[in-house]
């Protein structure tokens, strides 16, 4: 089972296994209060797409789109599909740092695993 959380909220025993999909280390934040498991730096959004995105909900469309061919292209499709596999049978929760809870790369990365074998 696949969860998105947002990396400043109280961590859990529910929470699995949790890895961080953003590509800079959450600001103020230590690692021991963290609690990642694992930082996937190869599934965030480059900090072009980021930037150009800037979470604005009138771009999520597009930055979906960008998003998903960057990863075919830069050959996060790999890590997506293992991603995938990690979330058959077990909990994982990815973690984000962003404030917009429905418009970031967890949110994308949930729905393009539904989507790989």
């Amino acid at each position: 089972m696949l969860r998105i959380k947002r990396v400043y909220c109280e961590p859990s025993v529910r929470d699995g296994l949790r890895i961080l999909v953003d590509r800079i280390w959450p600001r103020g934040l230590s690692k021991n209060k963290a609690h990642i498991h694992e930082w996937r730096k190869e599934l965030a959004p480059s900090n072009a797409l980021r930037k150009w995105f800037g979470h604005d909900p009138a771009k999520w469309t597009g930055f979906l789109k960008r998003y998903r061919q960057e990863l075919t292209e830069s050959g996060g499709i790999d890590a997506l599909a293992k991603l995938a596999r990690q979330a058959r049978g077990n909990m994982v929760t990815l973690v984000y740092a962003a404030a917009d809870e429905r418009h970031n790369q967890a949110v994308a990365l949930k729905e393009f695993t539904k989507r790989v074998k």
